[in-house]
């Protein structure tokens, strides 16, 4: 994974060298010629570009992302159990996020979108009777999307 983003990085370099020397050349026969400049850029920049928008913040409203809290409510080395206790929060809350992330050798299960600790902790105490053992854990969120008739 980070041999693919090093990539990324060294293909981004490299495009950002190319966009420098095309501009300089460009403005350089504009001043020595005063002739008609015609620009073709490759398509796979318009690709680049696009991977590197949404690669920013992996959230749906416009690739930002926030600092935030959610509630973890399973960690365990069982898929199954982990995807059970997914659908299990999505049954009761079907309008709160769900998350299944894993690292080796555990999936873990977070829940919600939280801006404060004390939203957390509130939804927490709802899930105290499915889920016996929840923690609160600082991270990036995506953040709830604002509704548009409150201003």
């Amino acid at each position: 994974m980070k041999n693919t983003a090093s990539n990324y990085k060294t293909l981004l370099y490299i495009t950002g060298c190319c966009f420098f020397m095309l501009l300089t050349t460009a403005t350089y026969a504009q001043t020595q010629m005063r002739g008609k400049v015609e620009v073709i850029k490759d398509p796979r920049v318009d690709t680049l570009i696009a991977r590197k928008l949404n690669a920013g913040g992996g959230s749906t409203q416009g690739g930002y992302s926030s600092s935030g809290y959610r509630v973890q409510v399973y960690t365990g080395s069982d898929r199954a159990a982990a995807y059970k206790a997914q659908a299990k929060f999505q049954q009761n809350y079907p309008d709160i996020s769900a998350y299944i992330t894993y690292r080796e050798p555990d999936f873990k299960v977070r829940v919600g979108d939280f801006r404060t600790r004390l939203e957390a902790t509130k939804m927490m105490e709802q899930l105290r009777p499915w889920f016996p053992l929840m923690f609160i854990i600082a991270e990036k969120i995506n953040p709830p999307k604002l509704d548009s008739d409150t201003h």
